[in-house]
């Protein structure tokens, strides 16, 4: 039987961002309608939508939005979405930090909180200091310090029966590391023994 030629790589890094914020309101739906809607003006409505969880990596760095791309790509977020009914505020935030060794002021990497919340989008952003404040001393206090915060913030009050607000992290591309070349016969799966 031949052998063939496989590699074998890790888990994705995301490596380059844009943020983006929308609001959108319609008298017929939420998710056909105001969510859509929201998504346009933030001008990501014909990509196929993928939310992470709420953690950077050292290496990302925020670039310009793209202009193009293939409509119906996939792009991965981390996103806050707030959906509201006619006159009920609808906010919809981010807050992000560094995590910076103090000896030699690099990042670690970064950490995210989100927050959607019928608030003044002072508000909401005060709660989300404390959410991002928390998470800092509950595990990361020993090691580093926190960087400067940034804020992604939609906030509006819809006219119409639904209404949207959202802000988001968009990730552009991803660095994946090789771990290792192997060979296996032909139609096997390496299974890592040497």
């Amino acid at each position: 039987m031949n052998e063939v030629e496989h590699i074998v790589v890790g888990c994705r890094v995301p490596r380059s961002f844009f943020v983006a914020t929308g609001t959108g309101q319609s008298d017929y739906d939420i998710h056909a309608g105001s969510y859509h809607l929201a998504l346009r003006a933030a001008g990501v409505e014909n990509y196929n939508h993928m939310k992470y969880s709420s953690i950077l990596p050292g290496i990302a760095r925020e670039v310009a939005q793209p202009k193009k791309y293939t409509h119906g790509a996939v792009l991965e977020t981390i996103a806050a979405q707030c959906d509201s009914t006619a006159g009920e505020i609808a906010t919809a935030g981010i807050i992000y930090s560094w995590l910076l060794d103090p000896k030699t002021d690099l990042r670690y990497g970064g950490l995210v909180c989100e927050r959607a919340a019928h608030l003044p989008e002072e508000e909401v952003k005060a709660l989300l200091e404390t959410s991002l404040q928390e998470i800092y001393e509950d595990g990361y206090t020993q090691r580093y310090v926190l960087g400067e915060p940034h804020f992604i913030t939609s906030s509006f009050t819809p006219e119409k029966k639904h209404g949207t607000a959202l802000a988001l992290i968009g990730f552009v591309d991803y660095v994946v590391p090789l771990i290792r070349n192997v060979r296996a016969a032909s139609g096997r799966i390496p299974d890592g023994r040497r």
